[in-house]
C-alpha cells in the first residue's frame, strides 16, 4: 500500500498544548501497549505497520513539522516537505511526484491519501487497503472513503452516493449543512467526507501537469511557489466525472477540538494532577512540572503548558480559536529531530531555554550574528565543538559562545542544557548553518 498522510494544522484549537510548530497530531495523550504515552501520529503509524508491514508511508507536511516527525517516528519515515503553504492539491501533487520520481513507484500503482490525525482503529487501515484495491480496478479515476455518520454533524461535508451499496458511484457533494439539512442527507444515505481518497499515481500526475508544467520532483519542488493555491476538492474532485465512494462503518473521530479530544482520552488526568471526589467529567492535561489541583469542578477542561493555561467549560472549549488568534507568543516548547526545548524565561535582551538532547543526537553546526549564548550543562555527557575545536563536556560545565562563534553539541547520554541567549535581536531566523562531521 502506498499511503500519503497529510500533516498540517496551525495548532490553535488545542492551545496551550499546541502551537505553530506542535500541532494536535504531536500531543501525547494516548497509551501504547507498554503504557507509554504516544501521539496521534505515532498511534496511526503503529496501526499502519500492524496492518501492512510493507506499506510505503509518506508524510506530506510543512518545514516546521519535520523535526517533530523525526523526533516521534525516527529518521527513516518518508517525508514530502512543502517549501511554502499552497493548499491541499499542490501538497498532494508534490508528494505524488516524490513517490514516482524519488521512490520509483510505478504510475499504474494506486495511492491512498488521508489525514494524519483521525482517531481510528485497525479496521480503518484494512479499509484503506480495500480503497487502494478498488482504485486498481480502474472503474473510476477517483475512489473516496465515505464515513457512515453517527449524528447529523454540521462540521463535515457530505457525499451523496447513487445507492446504498458498499461501493457506489457518487451522485453529488454537499457543503457543510445545518443540523436539520444534515439529518435529511443522512436519511437518504449520505456519508461524511473525511478527506480520504485513492487514485492511480499516473492519474494524479496528469492532473498536476494540467495545472503546472514540471519535469520531475526536483523541478516541482524548486518552482513550488509558482503553483496556484487550490484545494484538492476544487482542482480534482468537483471536476472528475468518474468517481466512486466506498462506505466505512468503523470508528472514526475528528479530534479537532478539546471537547472531542478529551472524549478519546483513556484517563481523565495526565501529568501532575490531583482532583477531589466532587469533580465530575473533568479532564486535565498538565505539561508543567508544578502540580494542578481541581476541586468541585464539573464538565471542565484544564490544560497547562509553557504556552499558557486553559480553564474552560467542555462545550465552550470548541470556541477557543478567536481568542488564541489575539495572542502574540513565542513558541515556548517544540520537539526537534535531536530532542526538545522549553523556554523558561523571556526578557527584552535575553531568553533562557531548557534544551534536552537525546543520546547520540546533535544539533546543526551553526553561528549567530545577533546574539551570544551561554550553555550551562545540567546533566549528562557529550561533546561540544567551538570553531572547529572539540571538547568533552559533562554536568557543571559552562560554555560561552560569543557572536559569530560556530558551535554544535552532540549527546553521549541524555544531555540537559540551560541555554541563555543574550542580544538586541533574538530570533530563530538568526542562524547560519555550516557542515560538520561528527564521525
Amino acid at each position: 500500500m502506498n499511503l500519503i498522510l497529510l500533516s498540517g494544522g496551525s495548532g490553535k484549537r488545542l492551545w496551550p498544548l499546541s502551537n505553530d510548530i506542535r500541532s494536535k497530531q504531536f500531543i501525547k495523550i494516548f497509551k501504547d501497549e507498554d503504557g507509554e504515552y504516544i501521539s496521534m501520529v505515532q498511534r496511526m503509524h503503529s496501526l499502519i505497520r500492524k496492518v501492512d508491514t510493507d506499506a510505503v508511508v509518506t508524510i506530506a507536511t510543512s518545514k516546521s513539522q519535520v523535526s517533530a516527525i523525526h523526533n516521534q517516528l525516527g529518521e527513516n519515515v518518508g517525508i514530502s516537505v512543502e517549501p511554502a503553504r499552497r493548499d491541499t492539491f499542490p501538497a498532494i501533487a508534490l508528494a505524488a511526484a516524490y513517490l514516482h520520481f524519488e521512490k520509483r513507484v510505478p504510475l499504474e500503482e494506486s495511492v491512498v491519501v488521508c489525514p494524519v490525525d483521525p482517531y481510528v482503529e485497525e479496521d480503518y487501515f484494512q479499509a484503506l487497503k480495500e480503497l487502494g484495491n478498488q482504485a486498481d480496478k480502474g472503474e473510476a479515476n477517483l475512489v473516496l472513503m465515505g464515513i457512515e455518520p453517527t449524528y447529523p454533524s454540521e462540521k463535515y461535508g457530505y457525499i451523496i452516493p447513487e445507492d446504498k451499496e458498499m461501493v457506489s458511484k457518487v451522485e453529488t457533494f454537499k457543503e457543510k449543512p445545518d443540523a436539520a439539512t444534515a439529518q435529511a442527507y443522512i436519511e437518504k444515505g449520505a456519508l461524511w467526507n473525511g478527506g480520504v481518497f485513492a487514485f492511480r499515481l499516473g492519474y494524479l500526475l496528469e492532473k498536476a501537469h494540467e495545472l503546472f508544467d514540471f519535469t520531475d520532483y526536483k523541478d516541482m519542488f524548486r518552482r513550488y511557489t509558482e503553483m496556484e493555491k487550490i484545494s484538492f476538492d476544487y482542482a480534482v474532485v468537483e471536476k472528475e466525472p468518474k468517481i466512486q465512494v466506498m462506505r466505512f462503518h468503523g470508528q472514526w473521530k475528528d479530534l479537532g477540538t478539546w471537547n472531542t479530544l478529551t472524549e478519546a482520552m483513556e484517563e481523565n488526568a495526565i501529568g501532575n494532577v490531583m482532583m477531589n471526589e466532587n469533580c465530575e467529567n473533568v479532564h486535565v492535561i498538565n505539561d508543567l512540572d508544578m502540580p494542578i489541583l481541581c476541586m468541585g469542578l464539573k464538565n471542565t477542561i484544564v490544560s497547562a503548558s509553557p504556552q499558557g493555561i486553559l480553564v474552560s467549560d467542555a462545550e465552550q472549549s470548541s470556541y477557543i480559536k478567536p481568542f488564541v488568534d489575539k495572542l502574540d507568543q513565542e513558541v515556548m516548547f517544540a520537539e526537534k529531530s535531536w530532542g526538545s526545548y522549553r523556554v523558561l524565561d523571556v526578557e527584552d535582551r535575553s531568553m533562557t531555554i531548557m534544551v534536552t538532547l537525546n543520546p547520540g543526537h546533535h544539533m546543526n553546526y551553526h553561528a549567530h550574528q545577533e546574539r551570544e549564548e551561554i550553555w550551562n550543562i545540567i546533566s549528562g555527557e557529550g561533546v561540544v565543538v567551538l570553531d572547529g575545536k572539540r571538547r568533552e563536556i559533562s554536568s557543571g560545565d559552562v560554555i560561552h559562545m560569543p557572536i559569530g562563534c560556530k558551535h554544535t553539541v552532540q549527546a553521549k547520554t541524555e544531555l540537559k542544557i540551560v541555554e541563555v541567549q543574550i542580544g538586541k535581536d533574538i530570533s530563530v531566523q538568526d542562524k547560519i548553518k555550516y557542515d560538520w562531521n561528527f564521525a
